[in-house]
């Protein structure tokens, strides 16, 4: 979508550079912590982070949505008296960098293409092949970016990661010290996810796909190829070795139960040599897996022998542990998927429906088994073996619900599905084991014991791989390795039950959060902290391990607190120490210093006021009071955030997080965003298109909830488009004020939008304190605006002129967090000496309910008359299709009730009676209806009744108990009456009557009801007039107009007015009449003496009108006069 032009991008992109610069100049946004120890109790502070953005590119939308709560949440606290703190660092430990970094110097055409379109020419990406280069080049960009979008940053605490940054290494070097003297950190052998190409564990931040996936473990079945021998079998290299099929299967207790084993026929297999001399048979990629996980002898390396073809082991014989038969064989199954478990599949057909339906198709159909090659004596002796009994579906349970569903074959997948759900999940909580030696015990406390018999047996193995595909940033498929490897012992109950503790105190902001947080702390264990090569911090006692990234980002934030006295604005942390401080100076000693209260003062040449400035910092800016992310971090990094805090301040709970607000991805125009597709915008490009409070509004409304929430780029157009009308009308406000009204300011419309005010004040703030944006923009400039609006428009005697400066003060306040740059530019266009950085939250006066209330009901009533007024004005529906539309009606009388029809007053008293007995609740309508229909005054209303009833129910849900209401809360025919001039203007009529419903006819007092008026519409007849203005060069001509029995010199100013809207101001109309009807009109006028000949009109002169002959009169102080065709009109 091309712009028309971009003048008002341009105002507000100018604007915004020069209040940044102002910001700079003044430091707005840093602050230290106060010098007086005193005022560390009742801090009154505001603590607030992000995650440190990876450095491995420009910023981008999705990242600065995140941030932008946390931005908002910092613009809203300031104005509410807090001392707010919002640093920034910079994150750059780990793999992604390195593995771009190879990327580059290898043959990646992808990722050139990529920093082509951030700008960079051929000669520059080069420089990135180093990873140094992705240090010095990104980092600063993301700063510049940030400075442009107007976030409140100390810019003088950022910083970024890796021992790049002395005093930040001897950071983390220092807390990981600590960790393992308090017993969290372990070293041992441990499953982990693993890229054999990067050679090392691949965390969840070195994934390309697969984040938060784990290992998955199962039950090797050793299946022997016993003789007689398939073809394949026969030949030399498997001469004297044992040949085992190996099935993987997550339920080791139903072995009892196999029948046969199935193979794909199409798949292909491996057979290759463990080291035990023995042959396994199964996929390469579970070969692959097992090579990592100490079956072969040289790690990673599948010796392979022979590759065969499923068809090929068809038929083969199997001696199989547990199983009641003695010789099982190996069958086609076609659906065997290669992604999951070895190819080789064990069958127990008494309780897996997929086994039994494939088992009786290969039964039931001949011409398979000789497609295949099968005997009858393979298949036709075999049937299910009962192995467990669970409660409803008795001792063979796949079979009966597969007959239940009327599965024909193996390739119903979705009643196969179905069937399974109902088996597995209940066969392993509720069923009982039937077999020898188990019998009578729980299928679940029977797993582990069976399938430890059976690797102490040397009939299984323990076996491991990805739960789904994981695939490392290097683009390799990774698989579960056991690995020697450091890692903090998540899993330990003592600690996790730390971690709960902190999550119970912990804000959430909504129930999905807290769930997944509990989620994630019941099944995490350990996590690898250590990885073999990347960027980041040597672990201090064995530095051939550097600490990965989702490791050395979980205390940080109290790094913050003192950043900018150690490393003053460089982010390296390689330029002086404003203190003078030295990265070797700060010892263990210091930094226990530093962050534990206990701890004494250490020995060191570090000046004792430093130390304790130092100390002041933490102390003063801790806890963290909220930290912001996408909830993708929740199942690790938050998690971990908690685990941290509490194991380095253990006792000291006032250290502990004390909220997280995770929200969901962000899309772009409703799609999600994607460098490929191109629907994609970086921070940068956003605030070139969009201006930076344009791109906030937006981002403010793009969605507050876990959710995903949307982006859509037209919003940001409309929103440059508001924000630079409201600019102007302030100005336009600023420059007309003299024509403001003043004096009292308590017409009815002064006092609802004073009302309004106050309450969107009220509205917008609870909006803030709970981080819902979306709300609070809606509450507090869309809604405000409208209040305005509103305002405008019914104000028929000029808006007041304290209450239009006192809402554009508040709106600039209230508009503060999410658009700061234009509203600091509103603060000063109002003469505000000070910054609005200074400002405070408005305070709000008292709200009239009852008053708004009443003025919706006008605007209700407005629209009602408008839609009423079209629905007379369009022509009788007749057959012969030459109807005309009716005259524009002249005059309207609205009926007001103040009592409903005694048939609904019986209805609603009844519904009333229900709704206080049963706590807010009421009956169902087949109740309502039997107790209406018995009352006598609704024998004849039944038909209308319910209908009725079902309004009432619909209108409670929206609005609240008091639609129950007999009578309304406030005077219907006063706010009427006191609006009856914008009425009467915006419906263009002469006159309005506003008459109570008692004193009409039947139909009326039946469609009439308390808060709903009925109108009726009708034409005044009139005598056509001349009125001609005799005045020279005023631009006002001769107009003709309607005069009606009764009319009085103002009713027909005001008639003229609406015809010709030159006339602005309506006491400087001066009215005359000729006084000579007849030839008074033809004279020609004399300049300079306009009033010769003619006699003014006075206010108690009434107009009589004679229709038949067309005639006006006029009749003052008793006498009557004709005024024959024309009046005359000054402007005065």
């Amino acid at each position: 979508m091309e712009r028309k032009g971009t003048a008002k991008l341009d105002f507000l992109r100018k604007i915004e550079l020069e209040i940044q610069e102002k910001w700079e100049k003044d430091k707005a946004f840093e602050h230290d912590a106060p010098t007086t120890v005193g005022e560390s109790t009742n801090k009154n502070k505001y603590f607030v982070t992000f995650p440190y953005p990876y450095m491995n590119g420009r910023l981008h939308l999705g990242h600065t949505f995140s941030l932008s709560k946390c931005e908002f949440a910092v613009g809203y606290q300031a104005l509410k008296g807090k001392k707010c703190l919002f640093p920034f660092g910079l994150h750059c430990t780990g793999m992604p960098i390195k593995s771009k970094a190879a990327a580059k110097s290898g043959s990646s055409a992808f990722q050139w293409d990529i920093m082509r379109s951030l700008g960079l020419k051929d000669d520059e990406i080069v420089e990135f092949a180093n990873a140094e280069h992705w240090l010095e080049y990104f980092p600063p960009l993301a700063v510049k970016d940030l400075k442009q979008m107007g976030v409140k940053v100390d810019w003088r605490r950022s910083f970024i990661t890796t021992d790049v940054n002395p005093f930040y290494d001897s950071f983390v070097r220092w807390q990981f010290v600590t960790l393992k003297e308090r017993k969290k950190i372990k070293f041992g052998k441990r499953y982990t996810i693993y890229s054999p190409k990067d050679g090392q564990p691949c965390m969840d931040h070195d994934r390309q796909t697969g984040e938060g996936v784990g290992p998955q473990e199962y039950t090797l079945i050793k299946m022997k190829i016993v003789e007689p021998y398939t073809a394949k079998f026969k030949s030399k290299v498997f001469y004297s070795k044992n040949i085992f099929l190996v099935a993987a299967t997550l339920r080791p207790e139903t072995m009892f139960g196999q029948t046969n084993c199935w193979v794909r026929p199409d798949m292909k297999y491996v057979a290759f040599e463990t080291n035990s001399g023995d042959i396994f048979i199964s996929t390469s990629r579970s070969a692959r897996n097992m090579s990592f996980q100490g079956f072969t002898k040289e790690n990673g390396a599948v010796p392979v022998i022979m590759e065969i073809l499923g068809q090929d082991i068809l038929g083969s014989a199997l001696s199989a542990p547990l199983t009641s038969y003695k010789i099982i064989y190996a069958l086609p199954m076609l659906t065997i998927k290669e992604d999951k478990g070895t190819g080789v599949v064990t069958s127990v057909p008494s309780d897996a429906p997929d086994d039994i339906a494939a088992l009786r198709d290969i039964k039931k159909k001949q011409a398979l088994r000789e497609k295949y090659g099968i005997e009858d004596k393979m298949v036709l002796p075999f049937e299910p073996v009962p192995i467990i009994d669970i409660p409803g579906y008795g001792n063979l349970s796949a079979p009966l619900v597969c007959d239940e569903l009327k599965i024909q074959s193996q390739n119903d997948k979705e009643k196969l599905a179905e069937a399974k759900e109902k088996v597995y999940l209940k066969g392993f909580y509720e069923g009982i084991m039937l077999v020898d030696g188990y019998k009578g015990q729980k299928v679940q406390d029977v797993k582990k014991p069976i399938q430890k018999m059976m690797v102490e047996r040397g009939e299984a193995m323990i076996y491991m791989e990805p739960e789904k595909q994981v695939m490392s940033r290097s683009a390799d498929e990774c698989v579960v390795a056991l690995c020697d490897q450091w890692y903090l012992d998540y899993g330990d109950p003592e600690w996790k039950q730390q971690a709960n503790e902190v999550l119970k105190s912990l804000e959430t902001f909504c129930d999905e959060t807290r769930r997944n947080f509990e989620a994630t702390l019941a099944w995490l264990q350990e996590h690898a902290c250590s990885r073999t090569y990347g960027l980041g911090t040597r672990l201090p006692w064995d530095e051939q391990w550097l600490i990965e990234s989702l490791s050395d980002s979980t205390i940080y934030m109290a790094f913050y607190t003192v950043a900018h006295l150690l490393q003053g604005g460089v982010l390296n942390g390689q330029g002086g120490s404003p203190l003078g401080i030295k990265p070797e100076q700060m010892t263990r000693e210091v930094w226990d210093f530093i962050f534990f209260k206990t701890s004494p003062f250490p020995k060191t040449d570090i000046p004792k006021e430093h130390l304790q400035r130092l100390r002041r910092e933490f102390e003063y800016w801790y806890p963290v009071d909220i930290r912001v992310s996408g909830k993708d971090l929740v199942p690790n990094h938050l998690s971990y955030f908690l685990y941290n805090h509490v194991a380095m301040w253990p006792k000291d709970n006032g250290k502990w997080p004390q909220a997280v607000r995770a929200n969901g991805h962000l899309l772009l125009n409703s799609e999600k965003m994607s460098k490929s597709t191109g629907n994609f915008l970086t921070l940068t490009q956003a605030i070139d298109k969009f201006s930076a409070d344009g791109m906030r509004l937006a981002l403010a409304d793009a969605g507050d909830t876990v959710e995903d929430a949307n982006f859509v780029e037209t919003m940001a157009d409309a929103g440059i488009l508001r924000l630079y009308t409201w600019v102007e009308w302030v100005k336009e406000m600023i420059a007309n004020q003299k024509n403001l009204r003043t004096g009292p300011a308590d017409t009815f419309n002064d006092r609802v939008f004073a009302s309004e005010m106050n309450a969107g004040i009220m509205k917008t703030e609870q909006h803030y304190e709970k981080m819902m944006y979306k709300e609070a923009l809606k509450s507090g400039f869309f809604e405000f605006q409208a209040a305005k609006d509103k305002y405008r428009e019914l104000a028929i005697e000029g808006m007041h002129r304290d209450l239009v400066f006192q809402f554009i003060e508040r709106q600039t306040l209230l508009l503060a967090p999410i658009c700061p740059h234009l509203c600091e530019y509103t603060w000063g266009l109002l003469g505000k000496t000070g910054s609005l950085m200074k400002a405070s939250w408005p305070v709000a006066g008292p709200v009239d309910e009852i008053l708004i209330r009443s003025s919706q009901y006008l605007m209700e009533t407005a629209h009602d008359l408008r839609l009423r007024l079209k629905a007379y004005m369009l022509p009788p529906k007749n057959k012969k299709g030459d109807s005309k539309p009716p005259a524009k009606p002249s005059h309207c009388t609205i009926y007001v009730a103040k009592t409903y029809p005694p048939w609904q007053h019986s209805a609603l008293s009844l519904l009333g009676k229900h709704y206080k007995s049963n706590n807010g609740v009421l009956p169902d309508n087949k109740v309502i209806a039997s107790e209406l229909g018995a009352l006598p005054e609704l024998k004849k209303y039944m038909k209308r009744a319910m209908p009725f009833v079902a309004m009432i129910k619909e209108n409670l849900e929206k609005n609240g108990p008091r639609v129950l209401d007999l009578e309304l809360e406030f005077d219907e025919r006063t706010v009427l009456m006191e609006n009856l001039v914008y009425l009467t203007n915006s419906l263009e009529l002469e006159q309005i009557d506003v008459l109570f419903a008692s004193e009409a006819d039947d139909k009326v007092k039946e469609d009439c009801c308390p808060g709903k008026p009925f109108s009726v519409f009708r034409s005044e007849p009139g005598v056509c007039v001349s009125l001609v203005n005799p005045q020279p060069f005023n631009g006002l001509f001769s107009t003709k107009v309607d005069i009606r029995q009764g009319d009085s010199k103002d009713s027909i100013i005001r008639r003229l007015s609406k015809v010709n809207r030159l006339i602005k101001d309506l006491s400087r109309v001066k009215l005359m009449r000729y006084e000579d009807p007849i030839l008074g009109p033809r004279r020609v006028p004399v300049l300079g003496q306009e009033e010769q000949g003619k006699l003014p009109i006075s206010n108690k002169s009434v107009f009589n009108i004679n229709l038949e002959e067309k005639r006006v009169t006029l009749a003052d102080n008793g006498l009557t006069v004709d005024i024959g065709d024309t009046l005359v009109y000054l402007i005065q």
